[in-house]
């Protein structure tokens, strides 16, 4: 039954919208008026669809939040719970969403599902709002006949994983304001203070110092082609972002960041906390383990990483363990590939993987704070000798202007 987004007007003269479903706009007036409601429009909601049968984006920046999502995973997952048929809970879900998007999007789920369609399978019509694992985990769901429970789970896991990211936001927030704070600073006064005091003692006809003179030069190049080789930067950083499309480069970029002084144990760390948690809640739900080791694969964001996940998935597939798998890969922990083995040995698998993904996100949030840390001092003892050398080059005029007047 297809969904209509509509406008009415209430005997009190308030105007009213919502969410109403009906076989056509005809039908959908008439439900209106039923309920002592005037339409003044009433248009369908229907997911555009192209030739693959995936809903087209409406607009820019039209997608549900990852702040939404976790949302609408908990509060389902709670409805269901309470014993209330999949129908109900989306019309108590339609009634409380709050941004029109959302609400056309749960709208539209909820007529396909009415339709006749799995709960999956409506999903599938959704790419930009629901993941890959999102729809594989539901479906294993409703497979298994555990779609609450699962969907339970799946908005645990949502959640720690918004809330690891919020951490790394945080962390690295405070060194990114002091960067650009700095980064000000330092060109107003090369582009204003600089010359304007500078200007005072190259009028005396004065030799002015060493110090002075590179500084003058500097604020001179600052301030007649400081916005051309922006222009310049900004260039370099749009080619190496169009470079990187190409797979090759790539796969090397990506395999020398694993490797990288400090910043390479942190990008081992992001992989496998996100390829850890993820195989820990899809084999928790009943997902095949080869499905699950793909699903996970998907997740990561280090291609070459993802290449070991690929290769250890083609040794599982010929019969080999996952723990002697991803031992053979080399960049995973040694940590977890133990539990993983003490999970296959006693048959625990996901609750061992649990633990594992805990423990490898408490070795990001040790390894962020440790990054942040160092930025931050670092940062702070940059900005002070470039500011004390500005300092100098001005002051060191002003000494000599001194001598020579005692």
């Amino acid at each position: 039954m297809p969904a209509f987004r509509y406008e009415a007007v209430d005997a009190a003269g308030s105007t009213r919208k919502g969410v109403v479903n009906a076989d056509n706009p005809r039908s959908a007036r008439a439900d209106l008026r039923t309920q002592g409601l005037t339409p003044l429009n009433v248009e369908q909601i229907a997911a555009q669809l192209d030739d693959a049968g995936v809903a087209r984006s409406r607009g820019f920046g039209e997608r549900l939040s990852q702040v939404e999502l976790a949302l609408f995973t908990r509060q389902l997952a709670s409805l269901l719970e309470a014993g209330l048929p999949l129908e109900q809970a989306f019309t108590a879900l339609l009634e409380q969403a709050e941004r029109p998007y959302v609400r056309d999007l749960i709208a539209s789920i909820r007529s396909e599902v009415i339709g006749g369609s799995a709960f999956s399978s409506a999903l599938s019509r959704h790419p930009r709002d629901f993941a890959e694992i999102y729809r594989a985990l539901v479906s294993s769901g409703e497979q298994i006949g555990q779609l609450s429970r699962v969907l339970s789970r799946l908005a645990d896991y949502i959640e720690r994983r918004n809330a690891l990211v919020q951490k790394v936001r945080l962390a690295f927030t405070y060194p990114a304001i002091v960067t650009v704070v700095a980064f000000a600073i330092v060109i107003f006064l090369l582009t204003y203070v600089v010359p304007q005091i500078v200007s005072v003692f190259a009028n005396t006809k004065q030799k002015l110092p060493l110090l002075t003179t590179m500084m003058l030069a500097v604020s001179n190049f600052v301030r007649d082609y400081g916005i051309y080789v922006g222009i310049l930067l900004a260039g370099a950083f749009w080619m190496w972002r169009r470079a990187l499309r190409n797979p090759d480069l790539k796969r090397r970029w990506h395999t020398w960041l694993l490797t990288a002084p400090v910043y390479g144990k942190f990008e081992r760390s992001l992989n496998t906390a996100r390829f850890a948690s993820t195989l820990a809640i899809t084999t928790g739900s009943g997902v095949p383990i080869l499905r699950a080791l793909e699903t996970s694969r998907d997740t990561l964001s280090n291609v070459a990483m993802a290449e070991l996940v690929e290769q250890a998935t083609a040794s599982v597939r010929e019969g080999v363990s996952l723990a002697r798998a991803l031992s053979a890969q080399k960049l995973f922990p040694p940590m977890l590939v133990h539990m993983i083995r003490a999970g296959e040995i006693t048959g625990e698998l996901p609750a061992m993987l649990e633990r594992a993904a805990n423990s490898q996100q408490a070795d990001l949030e040790r390894r962020t704070l440790t990054i942040a840390g160092l930025l931050e001092p670092v940062l702070i003892l940059a900005m002070g000798l470039v500011v004390l050398l500005i300092v100098l080059a001005v002051l060191m005029p002003i000494i000599e202007i001194n001598q020579l007047v005692q």
